[in-house]
């Protein structure tokens, strides 16, 4: 982004000034995508992971820098106007011009994205642009293939209480929306159902029952409810792969489940002889690395602690209700009622987000140490979780506070947003977790 706050066009010359193999393109020109290497769970994971993202950022605060811009790591940008969504904002890329057409032959016609909140939005477009408004922090977690049903239901579980105290995307076109607006966003802007009473599952979703077979249950619903969108066949075969006692690429499955956006997905990865991974995408960018640390801390230690539960306990809750969930805390945040198994058979309670949070922080913590994870690092990221529920101070909650304390002032909506972000970069810069920045 400029000085004035305005997204700056130019992923694709700074990824080529760095020259960096971790930093890659993204849908919109303005966006570019930093890979993280793998670390193993146990030790001290989440510093290791820390340092190497302060460094891709510091490659890339240096390459904008000699453009006249600067990075901001935020869920959505607050200053985004209707131009930066179009298709002349579409990085030049064969895939990302593939999958704009691929959307556009399946909708057959503009969509419609309707959000409620303060200033509810209804905006029609045809452009697959409009998803490029979303960033995000996804966190990766291999596992093998005996225990991925339970990760992978845990995970899915677990991801609304997270949700609701990483929210950092409270905003979008100027108007006041959901906590995490990414979330209501990008499910409708990969929309590629025609209405009517039998539409098909939406390629963005959280799933439709727990899973109770593998991981090869969730590509096959993927191939048998989705069309492809990039219908490219590859070069190997996996048939003779396997043969020859090597793990088969499967280039088409791994491109087709590139096109479908569960918020927690599947993932085949031929490296290291083969492996399973689940992906979980729903936390927002931003807004420090701590804070974003601090939500994969939250997140995984709780997964892998309901993972070690008996699994009733996880099929007590109705799979409905971990989708309100979900959808409640992206909505609404930390204040969200929330549906929850309790210790009793077929019992279930509900309680707010803020205080369920502070009741499974033991439970998060519990599985990060038996993941191996060191106490004091658990510890120093939890609290972070911890202070953020009791103060209610989210990313989502300063800025939505910062932009009516700078309404106070008077000036039009493009300033305002521009002033909240400005600060917002200010105690960024710190490297401050969120819940200790100045009150608007």
């Amino acid at each position: 982004m400029n000085g004035e706050g305005r997204p700056l066009p130019y992923n694709e010359a700074i990824r080529a000034d760095i020259g960096d193999s971790r930093i890659t393109l993204e849908l919109n020109r303005f966006n570019l995508e930093l890979n993280a290497s793998p670390v193993p769970l146990a030790g001290r994971p989440f510093a290791a992971l820390g340092n190497e993202l302060s460094m891709l950022l510091g490659l890339v605060t240096e390459a904008a820098a000699a453009l006249g811009g600067r990075p901001a790591v935020i869920g959505i940008l607050p200053t985004l106007t209707s131009a930066d969504l179009s298709q002349a904002m579409i990085t030049d890329a064969a895939r990302y011009h593939a999958l704009s057409n691929g959307l556009r032959r399946l909708r057959a016609g503009p969509f419609r994205i309707q959000i409620a909140g303060a200033d509810r939005l209804d905006l029609v477009s045809d452009e697959v642009a409009v998803e490029g408004a979303n960033t995000s922090f996804q966190v990766h977690l291999r596992v093998a293939p005996g225990r991925f049903a339970r990760l992978y239901n845990a995970t899915q579980l677990a991801t609304a209480p997270a949700l609701a105290v990483a929210g950092n995307s409270p905003t979008l076109l100027g108007h006041r929306l959901w906590e995490e607006t990414r979330i209501a966003l990008f499910k409708q802007s990969v929309e590629d159902r025609q209405p009517g009473p039998r539409r098909r599952h939406a390629r963005t979703s959280l799933g439709t029952g727990w899973l109770r077979g593998g991981a090869d249950k969730l590509f096959a619903d993927s191939v048998r409810l989705h069309e492809p969108l990039l219908p490219v066949l590859g070069e190997s075969d996996p048939w003779a792969t396997v043969t020859a006692g090597q793990a088969p690429a499967l280039d088409e499955l791994r491109l087709h489940q590139g096109t479908v956006w569960p918020w927690n997905r599947a993932i085949y990865d031929p490296v290291a002889g083969g492996h399973l991974r689940v992906e979980m995408r729903a936390l927002p960018s931003g807004p420090t690395v701590i804070d974003m640390l601090a939500n994969a801390a939250y997140l995984l230690g709780l997964s892998l602690w309901i993972a070690d539960q008996d699994e009733r306990w996880t099929y007590a809750l109705p799979f409905e209700r971990a989708d309100h969930n979900f959808y409640r805390a992206a909505q609404y945040g930390l204040p969200a009622e929330l549906t929850w198994p309790t210790f009793r058979p077929d019992q279930t309670r509900t309680a707010r987000a803020s205080a369920l949070i502070a009741q499974t922080l033991p439970h998060a913590r519990q599985g990060l140490r038996d993941a191996g994870v060191e106490a004091a690092e658990a510890d120093q990221l939890l609290d972070i979780i911890g202070a953020r529920a009791s103060s209610g101070q989210t990313g989502a909650a300063w800025q939505r506070a910062a932009l009516a304390a700078a309404a106070r002032t008077g000036p039009s909506a493009p300033e305002l947003s521009a002033a909240m972000l400005g600060r917002y970069l200010e105690y960024v810069a710190t490297g401050q977790p969120v819940h200790t920045w100045p009150a608007a």
